[in-house]
């Protein structure tokens, strides 16, 4: 048995997705307002500050921290490149000479008439941030980024590893409670986002990172493969950080639980489209959840499965506390009187309908699937 499901993850066909692309330094936006963009385009870039070397120029050449800058080879703030003189001195009449040569390509920042070190920095790093889904950009954030707004399906999981990629579906589980095993992953999956059914084992994720597959998402992961395939627990902090050349969703929990079908069916039905995922999660305040985006085609498709009205008849329900932990089911009834539970406890019920049976069920033990 698999640890209790978290409420409130969104599994829909259909969806306004809104995604915040920020730059983590105050950089250029080349993108407007408007604009139609693709996951892989660059909607705004930055650079961020090169590495800093200390070379001890006085100690180099042999002279007296106040005598370098007359000794410059090179002017500061100029490009040097590596092996290049940056300080030389003579002695005796100019029989004997010492030089000082850089270590780097870069520029030469700033000299020292105390220390007599000059601090040579390495060359910047572009930075560029893509859009990570297909969209439109709606807004501009000066300096830093864009909001881009897609229609799309989404999946929202309970756990995930590794950052985000992009790159087509691929169903590999025949239905929602197959486990996925090593041998069901081949090289043609390589750059797909494979799809399994339910619990994925350690070697079936090794086996993926080892075949290059961009992404897995399956319904339970065993919490102890996860320190086994990382090396150390994650705890409840964030992820999406991890240096694995395979992102992971899971979307039901820890343990050997199966997909849920509606979601297994809603992803099973979107094979071959390209999806932007993201392992990346964090429990505390300010929750991420890892997921799998497919932005719509055409208007046709964003017509599919209107909004999610929450709890109403017909709303389709998964249990997330025993008895019928896991089961999915359609609310058939809402009584408004509170109903007496064997515990003697008066609680709220709803009625749900699963595949004929319907039972009554607290409806603290029930979370809405949005659709």
């Amino acid at each position: 048995m698999g640890d209790a499901y978290t409420p409130g993850l969104t599994v829909t066909r259909s969806a306004v997705v809104r995604k915040t692309r920020r730059l983590p330094l105050p950089g250029e936006v080349v993108v407007q307002v408007g604009q139609k963009v693709k996951a892989a385009d660059v909607v705004a870039r930055t650079a961020l500050p090169g590495k800093v070397n200390l070379v001890n120029l006085a100690n180099a050449i042999g002279v007296m921290p106040d005598e370098l800058s007359s000794k410059l080879a090179v002017a500061i703030g100029a490009p040097i490149a590596k092996d290049q003189i940056i300080a030389k001195s003579t002695s005796f009449f100019g029989l004997f000479k010492s030089i000082a040569t850089s270590p780097i390509d870069g520029t030469l920042e700033s000299v020292s008439e105390v220390t007599g070190s000059a601090v040579l920095r390495e060359p910047p790093i572009p930075v560029e941030v893509t859009a990570y889904v297909d969209g439109t950009i709606v807004e501009i954030i000066p300096n830093e980024g864009v909001i881009i707004e897609s229609r799309a399906a989404l999946v929202q999981g309970i756990f995930g590893l590794a950052g985000e990629v992009t790159a087509p579906i691929t169903v590999v589980a025949k239905q929602a409670d197959q486990v996925l095993e090593a041998k069901d992953l081949k090289p043609e999956h390589k750059g797909k986002i494979v799809i399994g059914g339910g619990r994925a084992t350690l070697a079936a994720l090794r086996r993926a990172i080892e075949l290059g597959v961009s992404g897995v998402v399956c319904g339970g992961f065993a919490y102890q493969d996860v320190k086994e395939l990382l090396g150390y627990d994650v705890g409840v902090a964030v992820t999406g950080s991890e240096p694995l050349a395979t992102t992971l969703v899971v979307t039901e929990g820890f343990g050997d639980i199966a997909m849920a079908k509606a979601t297994y069916d809603l992803l099973a039905s979107l094979e071959g489209k390209r999806a932007s995922v993201n392992g990346a999660t964090q429990i505390r305040a300010g929750v991420i959840r890892p997921e799998v985006v497919v932005p719509h085609g055409d208007a046709a498709d964003a017509a599919l499965n209107g909004a999610s009205h929450g709890l109403e008849l017909g709303a389709p329900v998964r249990c997330i506390r025993a008895p019928y932990f896991g089961r999915i089911g359609k609310v058939s009834g809402l009584p408004v009187d509170l109903h007496t539970m064997p515990s003697e406890t008066k609680v709220r019920v709803l009625e749900v309908d699963f595949d004929g049976a319907k039972i009554v069920i607290p409806r603290a033990n029930v979370e809405v699937i949005e659709q």
